[in-house]
């Protein structure tokens, strides 16, 4: 049996959830640590409140599949920020385990990138 609608539903709310996850823990604690990442890279910290439109709008977007493809245009942005921010130095290591050391942030980038391409599905709002 084959359902390209139905994987695209399970990506959509596996990245979704995963990654509103982070969204909220932001929302309860904050985003000081973002903003002093910024500031070290010489850019205004303020704009650490743009990851509330990659990890809580994007992802409720994705979700709920609506402008699915936006929302997953804006999350590969929020990641390729956060991988240049805060993971440069990871870019090439490897656990103990042997896994790439940025394996959750590399499945978000390239999850959202696989739905911008694929487009929400048939279970949908609206593509």
């Amino acid at each position: 049996m084959q359902n390209a609608d139905v994987g695209k539903l399970i990506l959509r709310l596996a990245l979704g959830v995963m990654i509103l996850l982070h969204g909220i823990f932001k929302l309860q604690h904050g985003v000081g640590g973002i903003a002093g990442m910024l500031q070290g890279a010489g850019l205004p910290g303020f704009l650490a409140y743009g990851v509330f439109i990659g990890e809580v709008i994007a992802p409720i977007m994705i979700i709920i599949g609506y402008q699915t493809r936006v929302g997953a245009a804006l999350i590969v942005g929020n990641m390729l920020v956060a991988l240049f921010l805060a993971h440069m130095s990871q870019l090439f290591s490897l656990t103990s385990q042997g896994g790439w050391a940025l394996e959750l942030q590399g499945f978000y980038l390239f999850t959202a990138a696989a739905l911008f391409f694929l487009g929400a599905g048939r279970y949908a709002m609206k593509n």
